[in-house]
C-alpha cells in the first residue's frame, strides 16, 4: 500500500487550505479504531474530513460521509466535547519537510488559536493529538507509555513535543546542480538509496516517480549515470521542487498507485482530496475483505468439523440401537427354550423362530435363564430408548449444518473485492453469524441490524429484460424472498443445495421466455455450491409457495409447486465474464 509521504501531504493540505478554510465544525464521529471524521461546513459546502492514524494507510483528506451508526469510541467524543461550534482555520505542515500537520481551531477567523490537533502521519508511529495553547496534551487516539517509548511518551497532561528530526539535508530549489550531483554521487550506489540517504522529505514512490520521469532504473548504479542521465533526473527534481514550491499539483492514478505529479499520471483525479479518498478506502477495503473472508471461512469450517463429529457419534449410537430388536429376539428364544438351559452355560444356540437358524447368544454363567433372559430385555429397552432421544438431536445437528453449509456457500461466493457491496456482502455474514450466537460481538464496528441492504443485491437482467436479483447472503436471500419478491415474480433455488435465493421480476401481464428461465437457472446454479458442476438442477415457483419453517435460521426456505430446470453454471460465469 503506497503510503502518504512529505509531498502528497502538501498537495492535500494546499488543497484544503484553499478550498475548505476557514470551516466550523460541527460533528466528530469516529469510525473505526484508526478513523475520525470532522464535520465541516464553509460558506459554501459541507463535507467530513476524514482523519486516519492506520499503520499502512495513515493519510488526511475530505472523505466519504459516516455510516449510520452509534459512535461508541471515547476519543471522539473527547474531540467534539472541546472543539464543537469552533472554527477550523488552519491546515498546514508544522515544520518544513516533516509529515506532521497541524489543524488550528479558533471560536472565529482572526481570532487567538485555543485548540490544535495535530496530525502525525508516520506509517506504524501514526498519531492524533489534541492540545491547548499551552501545548498541553489533552487527548490522543494512540497514548504512548514511557515504558514503550523513553525517547517520546504521549500521555494525557504532558507538553507535547514534534517527533525527532530526521537526517539529512533538506532540499532546496535554488541549490546548484553541481553540489546536487555531489551530494548524491558521494557513496556509489543504488540510485534510489543514495537519494534517500542524501536528502529528507523524500519517499521510495517520488524517487521511483523522478527516476521515471527521466527514463532510469531508480536500482542502477549512480556509477552507471552518464552526464545526459544526470542532467535529466536533475529537471524532474527541480520540477518536483517547483511543484511544491508553486503548489500546482496534478493528481491522478499511476500504473501501481497514485502521484500527486503531472509528469507520471496515466489518469487524471478531478481533486487531491478525491484521489486519497478513492485509494485508501479501495485499499482498506481489500485488506478488510481479505482478513474477512478468512476469518469467517476458517470458523465456519471449524463449526462444521465440530458438527460432523456430533453426526457421526449420533449416527454410531444408532447404529448401536439397531441392535435392540436382536436382543429381544434372543431374550425371547431363551424364554421359549428354559428347559435346554444348563447352569454354568456361556452361550447356548437356538433356531430363529421363522427361519430355523441357529442364532448362538451370549449368557452370563453367574446367572440363570430367566436372569439372562431378563438382561437382554433391558438391553434391548435401553437402546430402544436412546434412539429416541438420538434421532431428534441427530435431526437438530443436520439441520444446523445445513444452515452452516449454507453460509459457507455464501461466503465462498464473495471470492474477491470488486466492490464495496462485496465488503458489506461479509459483513451482513458476520453480523448474522453474531446474531445465531457462533460469533462474539466485537467492541466497535457493530451493524444495524434494520438497515436496509436491498441495495446490495447482484443484479442483471434476462434476453427479454426482466431483472434478475440474487442475494448475497441469508439476510439477502430473506428479504429478496419474503420482503421484495410480488405476486407475478418467479422464485429460483438449486434443489436440494445450499446457494443463493434468485428472484425474477416479471410485470402484470408479462410471459418470461425459455431463455429467460434458463437465464435465471444458469445463475441460481452458478450461486451455489454446485458452481463448478457442469449441470445443476434448479426449481422455481411462484414466491407465495415459498416458506420459512417457524424459528428456522435466516435463509432456510422450504418450498411447493416447483418446476425443475437444469441450470448450467459455467453460462452464467461466461457472461459475467464478456460483462467486465
Amino acid at each position: 500500500m503506497q503510503p502518504v509521504d512529505f509531498t502528497t501531504l502538501t498537495a492535500a493540505c494546499s488543497e484544503l487550505s484553499k478550498d475548505w478554510i476557514p470551516a466550523r465544525l460541527e460533528q466528530v464521529y469516529q469510525r473505526d479504531r484508526y478513523t475520525i471524521l470532522l464535520a465541516l461546513r464553509t460558506l459554501d459546502r459541507r463535507g467530513w474530513l476524514e482523519i486516519s492514524w492506520h499503520p499502512q494507510a495513515a493519510h488526511i483528506c475530505i472523505g466519504t460521509p459516516p455510516p449510520r451508526q452509534p459512535d461508541t469510541f471515547t476519543f471522539s467524543q473527547q474531540l467534539l466535547h472541546q472543539l464543537n461550534g469552533l472554527a477550523l482555520i488552519s491546515c498546514r505542515p508544522v515544520v518544513p519537510w516533516e509529515r506532521v500537520v497541524d489543524l488550528q481551531f479558533a471560536r472565529r477567523p482572526g481570532e487567538p488559536v485555543l485548540w490544535h490537533v495535530y496530525v502525525e502521519i508516520m506509517g506504524k508511529y501514526s498519531n492524533v493529538v489534541l492540545t491547548n495553547t499551552a501545548n498541553e496534551i489533552t487527548t490522543a487516539a494512540h497514548q504512548v507509555s514511557p515504558q514503550k517509548s523513553s525517547v517520546r511518551p504521549i500521555q494525557t497532561g504532558q507538553s507535547y513535543e514534534l517527533p525527532p528530526a530526521l537526517t539529512g539535508t533538506a532540499p532546496a530549489l535554488d541549490e546548484p546542480f553541481s553540489r546536487w550531483q555531489e551530494r548524491v554521487s558521494l557513496v556509489p550506489s543504488a540510485l534510489k538509496r543514495c537519494l534517500l540517504k542524501s536528502y529528507r522529505g523524500i519517499s521510495p514512490t517520488l524517487i521511483e516517480a523522478i527516476a521515471q520521469a527521466a527514463d532510469l532504473d531508480p536500482e542502477q548504479s549512480t556509477d552507471s549515470l552518464t552526464a545526459e542521465d544526470w542532467q535529466q533526473l536533475f529537471h524532474y527534481w527541480q520540477a518536483w521542487l517547483q511543484t511544491l514550491a508553486t503548489a500546482q499539483f496534478s493528481p491522478g492514478w499511476t500504473a501501481t498507485g497514485y502521484t500527486v505529479l503531472k509528469w507520471n499520471a496515466i489518469q487524471p483525479v478531478a481533486s487531491v482530496q478525491e484521489l486519497l479518498n478513492q485509494y485508501y478506502t479501495n485499499q482498506l477495503n481489500r485488506q478488510e475483505f481479505s482478513q474477512l473472508q478468512y476469518q469467517l471461512s476458517q470458523k465456519i469450517q471449524s463449526l462444521l468439523a465440530k458438527l460432523q463429529q456430533k453426526i457421526d457419534s449420533f449416527k454410531a449410537r444408532l447404529q448401536q440401537s439397531d441392535r435392540a430388536d436382536s436382543y429381544r429376539q434372543q431374550a425371547d428364544l431363551l424364554m421359549a427354550h428354559l428347559q435346554e438351559w444348563l447352569p454354568g452355560m456361556k452361550s447356548i444356540t437356538l433356531a430363529d423362530f421363522e427361519t430355523g437358524e441357529p442364532i448362538a447368544i451370549a449368557l452370563n454363567p453367574e446367572k440363570n435363564a430367566i436372569q439372562n433372559a431378563q438382561g437382554l430385555y433391558k438391553q434391548a429397552g435401553k437402546l430402544k430408548r436412546a434412539r429416541g432421544a438420538v434421532e431428534p438431536l441427530l435431526a437438530e445437528v443436520e439441520q444446523e449444518r445445513d444452515y452452516l453449509e449454507q453460509v459457507e456457500a455464501a461466503v465462498a461466493q464473495v471470492d474477491k473485492y470488486q466492490s464495496t457491496e462485496d465488503l458489506e456482502a461479509l459483513k451482513e455474514i458476520r453480523e448474522e453469524l453474531i446474531q445465531q450466537k457462533y460469533l462474539k460481538a466485537p467492541d466497535y464496528g457493530r451493524r444495524n441490524a434494520n438497515e436496509d441492504s436491498s441495495v446490495n443485491f447482484h443484479r442483471y437482467s434476462t434476453p427479454s429484460g426482466f431483472e434478475l436479483l440474487v442475494g448475497r447472503n441469508n439476510r439477502q436471500n430473506d428479504q429478496l424472498t419474503f420482503r421484495v419478491a410480488g405476486d407475478y415474480d418467479l422464485w429460483f433455488h438449486a434443489q436440494e443445495i445450499p446457494g443463493s435465493h434468485v428472484l425474477m421480476r416479471v410485470t402484470p401481464g408479462a410471459e418470461p421466455e425459455e431463455v429467460d428461465l434458463q437465464f435465471a437457472a444458469d445463475f441460481a446454479a452458478y450461486y451455489s455450491r454446485a458452481r463448478q458442476s457442469d449441470r445443476v438442477p434448479v426449481i422455481y415457483t411462484e414466491p407465495k409457495y415459498v416458506y420459512k419453517p417457524k424459528g428456522a435460521k435466516p435463509g432456510i426456505a422450504i418450498y411447493k409447486q416447483e418446476q425443475v430446470i437444469w441450470g448450467q453454471p459455467l453460462q452464467a460465469e461466461q457472461y459475467l465474464q464478456q460483462s467486465n
